[in-house]
């Protein structure tokens, strides 16, 4: 249980007169309590640089509480949400059917990791999961998205007896030594080095680099974001059916990353749903899928991959997690499929996905520094490019000059600030802020977000304000680089 020990007499002054007879597990007291604390304690014991950042940009207001897709600052103020963590929050924040699985799972009194024996709710989960691409006919769960790679680039090697893993330029599959290994920018994997040898990197969306790489034929698997995450960059229509093609033709497994294009976001429940035919060897899921409470994630697989791996009963245990089938999350994500459905979340998506994609395209015929839109259903990149008009190119030079992609910050923290818009840029040095909303937003909060954005940037069009910041952030960003 947690100890409270160390926490100040005010708790139980925050509990009211009935504080005497208060649990001592009283979580919502302490925080409460030590509201106050709240970026003291993580510059102290966490990562303080993270701290200067969110102080820097003014995102440092406090968050108490979320909701849908809204949060609450210290103040009461009503944000939202266009980040949903990442994607995590497909469903939104504190889902009432998500959260009453979970208190089911404690009522219950399961027996929870018992380890030599199954779970029932594993089973069920997988069983939805596979309904989904029923090409596929096993599972494994693993804790995270970068796990679940992790786990997809063992299994390839396995299966194949080869070493090499492909990875596209501008990809991001995770942050733990596997995926990292993939990752397209650099920034990630300084310092970290030498990280998993026979990991090569080609051009996305390029299929004559793809072959090139292939025909050595001593690549396990090509891993691939159906659309990118760092960018929002999506391919060709023919790339992906012309990708699966190539690896079938040279015997390398042909992996779907759909960590955050997966369960709805794109407007239909896989990304690779776009593309009729296209049916990878395994495909690789995770934020959405834990309802925003439990982390989870997973590797959908073909059973002949799976068989290559367990194929003994002394090698049923030769890649695991200790936590990875733990009721709690399996429950998170059997529940998460039902709202989704029950709630046509992925239609929903489909639709205001549309109508918002229409909004950005109009301002960017309006406006000169809105250089593209691109999108599939509620994955949306808005990318900012050079002005043609002089004294706003002469401003965008010094930005870019102190740190590139940091244009976008302009449009970020006046979303924020002005419009209680919570939204960031699509990656590191990246000129494009992505909005990853819930999947439930209506009509009010599309009104909502196109009001904002389209305010925001015509005040970047003439506003000496908005420049200022500019000029205050490029400061900041030259005294962090000679630092």
């Amino acid at each position: 249980m947690t100890d409270l020990s160390n926490a100040p007499s005010s708790v139980s002054a925050a509990t009211g007169a009935g504080a005497s007879a208060a649990s001592p597990y009283d979580l919502a007291a302490l925080v409460t309590a030590r509201e106050d604390e709240r970026f003291a304690l993580h510059s102290k014991y966490l990562n303080d640089m993270w701290v200067r950042v969110l102080k820097t940009i003014g995102y440092d207001v406090g968050f108490t509480r979320g909701l849908g897709p809204y949060l609450w600052d210290r103040k009461g103020d009503r944000y939202l949400d266009l980040l949903s963590g990442w994607g995590v929050f497909a469903v939104g924040r504190n889902h009432p059917d998500v959260r009453q699985a979970l208190v089911s799972v404690l009522d219950g009194e399961f027996a929870n990791l018992v380890q030599l024996d199954v779970s029932t709710l594993a089973g069920v989960l997988a069983e939805k999961l596979i309904a989904r691409a029923p090409w596929l006919e096993k599972v494994f769960f693993a804790n995270s998205g970068a796990e679940s790679v992790e786990a997809a680039i063992k299994f390839a090697r396995s299966a194949t007896g080869r070493p090499g893993i492909l990875h596209c330029d501008h990809s991001f599959h995770g942050l733990t030594y596997g995926p990292l290994s993939m990752n397209g920018d650099d920034i990630f994997k300084k310092g970290f080095g030498p990280l998993l040898p026979g990991v090569r990197q080609i051009p996305f969306n390029d299929l004559a680099a793809l072959e090139e790489a292939l025909a050595s034929r001593d690549v396990a698997a090509f891993f691939v974001e159906p659309i990118q995450g760092k960018g929002v960059n999506i391919p060709a229509d023919d790339y992906l059916a012309g990708a699966q093609a190539l690896c079938r033709k040279y015997g390398t497994l042909f992996v779907a990353d759909e960590i955050q294009t997966g369960l709805g976001r794109t407007g239909k429940f896989f990304a690779i749903d776009h593309h009729p035919g296209v049916e990878p060897d395994m495909i690789v899921v995770a934020k959405a899928l834990s309802g925003g409470h439990v982390p989870v994630g997973a590797v959908l697989t073909r059973k002949w991959i799976f068989d290559k791996v367990f194929d003994r009963m002394d090698r049923a245990v030769v890649h695991g997690s200790t936590f990875s089938k733990t009721d709690l999350a399996m429950a998170a994500g059997v529940a998460t499929l039902e709202v989704m459905q029950n709630e046509r979340l992925v239609e929903n998506a489909a639709a205001t996905g549309e109508r918002l994609l229409a909004a950005f395209r109009g301002m960017a015929e309006r406006y000169e520094l809105v250089s593209d839109v691109r999108g599939r259903g509620l994955m949306i990149g808005v990318e900012f490019g050079p002005p043609k008009s002089l004294m706003l190119k002469a401003t965008w030079n010094l930005l870019e000059t102190a740190s590139s992609g940091l244009f976008g910050q302009l449009i970020c923290i006046p979303l924020f600030k002005d419009h209680k818009v919570l939204t960031q840029v699509a990656g590191h040095a990246n000129p494009t802020i992505k909005l990853l909303p819930p999947l439930n937003i209506n009509d009010a909060d599309c009104d909502w977000i196109e009001s904002a954005f389209d305010a925001v940037i015509a005040d970047a069009h003439k506003s000496s304000a908005v420049w200022s910041l500019g000029k205050t952030l490029a400061e900041h960003a030259i005294k962090a680089r000679i630092g």
